[in-house]
């Protein structure tokens, strides 16, 4: 269950790009709660099958990265080869319990982008989140489980960059210990998190015990 979080003084030169809780404190209490109803949000049938989590892997290396990012630029379109997902994102904001939002059941293979965090290639932590699966079967993240360190996601911006991010980790966390510190933050190397549900289904409010993160580096941009 997350906090409700105090709006904290904007940054002004992000003050057009997202609402008024873009502080890295601020994010984190929501991120207490990420996805507090499971990614198959509303789901009323059993879980589909997983694998065992992965073994801990050691933290990112993003902090050996490239240090200066892009300009704000929303993201509007998602590709990660290796597991076959190529998916509009959208801007999701804070759902009412405080997690951050994902887009309706009725668009499951949709991404969300987190709009009160960076955007992909701004220095700090980009957000985007995605169902792993509905009642009718699996969704854009449902392999996300199955990226491995080196895969690469590109990320397409309004201003028409490609940002391409490579993956450093894929790791599993229960919902009440997310490692805030690695997740969210405004600041430092350009990064990408894709996350959604993962872990032994428990059902309800819940879902899914966990959560699924892919944590990547910025690789470089490219032009569409």
């Amino acid at each position: 269950m997350a906090l409700p979080p105090a709006p904290p003084a904007r940054r002004p030169d992000r003050a057009r790009q997202r609402g008024p809780w873009s502080t890295p404190l601020a994010v984190a209490l929501v991120l207490l709660g990420v996805f507090a109803t499971g990614a198959g949000l509303g789901r009323t049938v059993g879980p589909l099958d997983w694998a065992a989590a992965p073994p801990p892997r050691p933290a990112s290396a993003e902090e050996n990265g490239p240090r200066s990012g892009l300009p704000a630029s929303r993201p509007v379109r998602l590709a990660v080869p290796a597991i076959k997902v190529a998916a509009p994102v959208t801007p999701v904001g804070q759902a009412r319990d405080g997690s951050i939002d994902v887009p309706p059941l009725d668009r499951h293979d949709e991404t969300g982008w987190y709009d009160r965090g960076p955007t992909p290639g701004e220095p700090g932590r980009a957000i985007i989140v995605g169902h792993v699966d509905s009642k009718d079967g699996p969704s854009v993240f449902y392999d996300l489980r199955k990226l491995k360190p080196g895969d690469e996601i590109e990320v397409t911006r309004d201003d028409r960059r490609v940002v391409v991010f490579r993956v450093d980790s894929v790791e599993y966390f229960a919902k009440s210990a997310l490692p805030a510190d690695r997740v969210y933050g405004d600041d430092g190397a350009p990064a990408l998190r894709l996350i959604t549900c993962g872990g032994q289904w428990i059902g309800g409010r819940t879902g899914y015990a966990d959560n699924v993160i892919a944590f990547a580096s910025l690789a470089g941009t490219r032009e569409p």
